[in-house]
């Protein structure tokens, strides 16, 4: 009975062994693609934007109003960006990437006009 148990005891722990391998290397994957370099790029772009719209807002350039209808676009672009990427395993595509930067260049031009 001590045997089985044993037994047991180390089946589970090799199971529970390489669940955690299989977990790390699926985690490894999930940070390449949320760094993929397009897609780096149009995130760092609505990173930049996000600071501009703050200073902005912080300046008096803009009003509270819209600099919440500036970020509620950033946040429409970048739930679009994760769909996009999603539906490509985690990355965007070339044509995507263009997309999504003329919607940014359109949210820039309205930052501290």
């Amino acid at each position: 009975m001590l045997k089985s148990i044993r037994t047991a005891l180390t089946v589970a722990a090799v199971t529970l062994s390489l669940g955690g391998l299989a977990t790390n290397a699926m985690a490894d994957d999930t940070q390449w693609q949320k760094t993929h370099p397009r897609r780096e790029q149009v995130n760092n772009r609505l990173a930049n934007q996000n600071k501009r719209i703050h200073q902005e807002r912080k300046e008096g350039e803009i009003t509270k109003a819209q600099a919440a209808k500036l970020h509620r676009e950033d946040r429409a672009i970048r739930k679009e960006e994760r769909t996009m990427a999603r539906t490509n395993g985690g990355h965007i595509t070339k044509a995507e990437q263009k997309a999504l930067n003329q919607q940014e260049n359109q949210v820039s031009k309205q930052i501290g006009k």
